[in-house]
Parts: structure tokens; sequence; C-alpha cells
């Protein structure tokens, strides 16, 4: 007599339901030392991509505004020109997971990098576009900053998170306080902030002086 399968033999027993023991991601540790860039880290990685691919201007702008404001890259490539005042010299930036909006001050390179892409993109909302007219992909920035990385010869996987982290650790070796810190990255909760300013060497500093 065939035997009745139950459900919990189906599961374990039929060919085309063995459950299949997947390989996991490798941890960032393993990957990586750390999960953020130096300013000289930054600076290479812009350099770089303005010497690859076919729109080295708007990838190397895309890299600064990331950097400079914090920006997740769901956040960068949903930038639009109305969040832009050239006049005033800020922008408006918006953020994901709750995260608190707020209006940040643009300095002169940024200026300069945002009028030449709007030039050249003027008949777009978008600031950050693809060839074929729409928004950047975010899987198009992993890619683009993952050769940057390459290109700059940074000696660990790059991915565009990193220069959120960049922005909060930059800030933080500054000295700028952490409440500060919280509100530029649009931080819901400071506990998310505070990493910063424990890894920051700036509150060592004078310990031997």
């Amino acid at each position: 007599m065939a035997k009745i399968l139950t459900f919990e033999d189906k599961k374990t027993d039929s060919p085309g339901n063995i459950l299949r023991k997947v390989r996991g991601r490798p941890k960032n540790t393993d990957l990586r030392s750390r999960e953020y860039l130096s300013l000289d880290e930054v600076e290479a990685l812009m350099k770089a991509a303005s010497s690859i691919g076919r729109h080295p201007h708007r990838d190397r702008t895309l890299i600064l505004t990331m950097f400079r404001h914090g920006l997740r890259v769901s956040e960068a490539v949903d930038l639009k020109w109305d969040q832009v005042d050239f006049k005033a010299g800020s922008i408006h930036v918006n953020r994901l997971k709750n995260g608190k909006p707020a209006t940040h001050y643009l300095e002169g390179d940024e200026l300069r990098a945002l009028r030449r892409l709007r030039r050249e993109y003027a008949k777009n909302p978008f600031i950050f576009v693809s060839e074929r007219g729409g928004p950047l992909t975010r899987s198009t920035v992993n890619k683009l900053v993952a050769r940057a990385g390459q290109k700059a010869g940074i000696e660990f996987p790059v991915h565009p998170h990193m220069l959120r982290h960049a922005c909060g650790y930059y800030l933080a070796n500054k000295g700028i306080d952490t409440r500060t810190i919280q509100d530029y990255l649009g931080h819901v909760s400071i506990t998310h902030t505070v990493r910063y300013t424990e890894l920051s060497p700036h509150k060592f500093k004078g310990l031997w002086s």
C-alpha cells in the first residue's frame, strides 16, 4: 500500500522540496577592516571616477554629494533639481527610514559641479540621470562606486554606504557635537550617531601632551 505523505514528509522527502543549505553572505569584517572611508580615500574615489566611465563629471559629483550630505543610495538617486536653491546655496535633503529632513549648505565646489551638471541635464527633473533619461538605479551606483574604488587602489571593496559613514566620521573627527551630527544625518535616534563619536580619535587628543 502506498505511503500517504504528510506535509512534513513532502518538505523533506520530495526532491522538489529538499531544503538545501544556502551559503550566506560573507561578513563585512571578512571583506574589510572598517565600514567607512577616510577623507583621502573619498578624494581618491572622486579622482578615479573622473577618469573612468562615460559620465565622469556626473559620477564625481554623485560621490561628492553623497559624502558631503551623508546620503544613502536611494536618497541620492531620488534627488531632484527643485531641492537645490542655487541662490541660497543650499539643498533640501529628504531622509529615508523615517529620518528627519534637513536643509544643508552647499560649498562652492559643490555649487560649481551642480551648475555644470544642470547645464548638461537641463530638461530632466532628476539630478543624477542615466543615458536613458531616468534616475540612476541603485545597482548602477553600486557598480560605479565599486569600480572607482578599484581604480583608486583602495585595498578593500568599496560600497556607496561607506560614503555616508565617511561623512559621520569626518564630522566627528572635526569635533562636531553628537546632536548636530544626528540632525545632519537625519537620525531619529542618537544611538545611531554615537558610533561615529565613539570611534573618533578627537576625544583622545591631547592625552599625552
